[in-house]
């Protein structure tokens, strides 16, 4: 007994002189992309000329990655609601980094996510779309007031159009 002992203190001994195999400590600060004010202008208006040329009008936002509006704007006779809805699908694209049309999918009645839509901010209705650049999001874009999220969405799309080529460029 005493030699069984003595072999599995010495495993235990070995054991803890071997090195142990650890995850490299994360640098204390980190660095992140975020759209400027003038790139986030040029995405609100596109998406605002696409829904004129279509006969929409709409309330345009954009957000930076934390959600926050760094750009909101509305048209001559946009619904007095858009400008509340449109900062919301922007920042539901941005907080869940998906469009909302892809979230509202996720979040029908009887879905795991369901739950997501009890948020008062979460906004699971097309027409908010993340705006990316190498692989991660820097920002999103939301649009309402066009009959739909589909429309809606069109004109978000335009916005992300209009700046995805600077963006990755800028990079």
């Amino acid at each position: 007994m005493s030699r069984t002992v003595a072999q599995a203190a010495l495993t235990l001994a070995l054991l803890t002189l071997l090195p142990v195999a650890q995850a490299a400590e994360p640098p204390p600060l980190f660095s992140a992309q975020q759209l400027t004010p003038e790139t986030a202008l040029i995405a609100a208006r596109a998406a605002l000329a696409h829904c004129r040329g279509a006969g929409h009008q709409v309330a345009v936002a954009v957000v930076d990655r934390a959600g926050l509006v760094q750009v909101l704007l509305r048209d001559r006779f946009a619904g007095a609601h858009t400008v509340d809805i449109a900062p919301r699908k922007a920042w539901t694209a941005a907080s869940f980094r998906m469009s909302t049309a892809a979230l509202a999918a996720e979040t029908q009645a009887g879905k795991p996510m369901s739950g997501i839509r009890q948020s008062p901010q979460v906004m699971a209705i097309g027409g908010g779309q993340v705006i990316e650049a190498s692989g991660g999001v820097v920002g999103a874009i939301g649009v309402s007031g066009a009959p739909g999220g589909e429309a809606d969405d069109a004109c978000a799309l335009a916005g992300v159009k209009a700046v995805a080529d600077s963006i990755e460029l800028g990079n």
